[in-house]
């Protein structure tokens, strides 16, 4: 499973990216300007995930989702995210 998501240190930043998303803002742009990941240069990108040591909550979240489906907000020890997934 391949997943981008876009990382934030308070849940009311990642309900106004959401809200920016479902305006229909490139998931892309929008990790690049906001996520406080270094993810965030590569659009969100986390690459393949399968195999990877991730947070219980996240790996839930991203597996949960539909192909090219963006997911509410999720938090995790590390803050808050917003997660699309790619295949």
């Amino acid at each position: 499973m391949r997943i981008r998501h876009i990382l934030l240190k308070e849940k009311y930043q990642a309900e106004d990216v959401l809200r920016l998303l479902k305006a229909g803002g490139d998931f892309a742009e929008l990790a690049k300007k906001w996520s406080q990941c270094p993810s965030a240069r590569d659009g969100g990108d986390l690459g393949e995930i399968q195999g990877k040591k991730l947070d219980e909550d996240f790996s839930a979240a991203a597996e949960a989702l539909p192909m090219g489906g963006v997911s509410g907000v999720v938090r995790t020890r590390f803050g808050y995210h917003l997660i699309r997934r790619d295949s």
